[in-house]
């Protein structure tokens, strides 16, 4: 049973991270392919965030989600707020009772190295060290995070989402962000690094 990573963020909040190494026919015990999927590995994602939904919150009503007008899987009143994520053989979920949320899986490649300018202004860059694809890719994660929570679409990576702070103890951190779309917010994301692969996630 490869759960990764699983952390209980707060009283109404927690998140959980799969390694996936199953077939299917493992997941389809306990969820139903909600959508027609043509890809088997997508399949594979797809089944694995929602099978961990229901390992988060056991009688998660996976039956009731339905996908917003940005692409984003929602229920219906809101009644838990959720996000899920997906990158090669891993799978993360997040499930609040209280607050929106966002999580976002990354695995780190030197491909981040050619796209940094996209998404991060040169005042961003000059806060991570140089050229150095683990926070870039921190960076990149924990705006896709931010996405997902604010969950409405139509957000600039590089203008509505500003890196203002960036924090590191050994394999983990935060990152402070400032949110200008609808308003400025504030946001703390969080984030974990296991080797290869980076999660971000916020709630509030």
């Amino acid at each position: 049973m490869p759960l990764f990573y699983q952390h209980n963020i707060n009283a109404g909040a927690k998140l959980a991270v799969w390694h996936i190494e199953e077939s299917e026919d493992f997941f389809l015990q306990e969820v139903v392919l909600q959508k027609e999927i043509h890809h088997p590995h997508k399949r594979l994602q797809h089944l694995a965030g929602r099978y961990l939904l229901n390992l988060l919150h056991p009688g998660f009503p996976l039956d009731l989600i339905e996908i917003g007008a940005s692409n984003k899987p929602l229920l219906p009143g809101n009644s838990f707020h959720f996000s899920i994520s997906h990158c090669g053989n891993y799978a993360a979920a997040i499930v609040s009772v209280t607050d929106s949320a966002g999580v976002d899986v990354e695995l780190i490649s030197p491909k981040i190295l050619a796209i940094q300018s996209k998404f991060l202004s040169a005042e961003e860059i000059g806060l991570l060290p140089a050229a150095d694809m683990t926070f870039l890719t921190v960076s990149w994660s924990c705006k896709e995070s931010i996405y997902k929570w604010y969950g409405l679409g139509g957000v600039d990576f590089k203008t509505d989402m500003v890196v203002r702070k960036l924090f590191v103890r050994d394999d983990a951190g935060s990152v402070d962000c400032l949110f200008t779309k609808d308003g400025a917010k504030e946001l703390k994301v969080q984030f974990q690094l296991f080797g290869h692969l980076c999660l971000a996630w916020v709630t509030g």
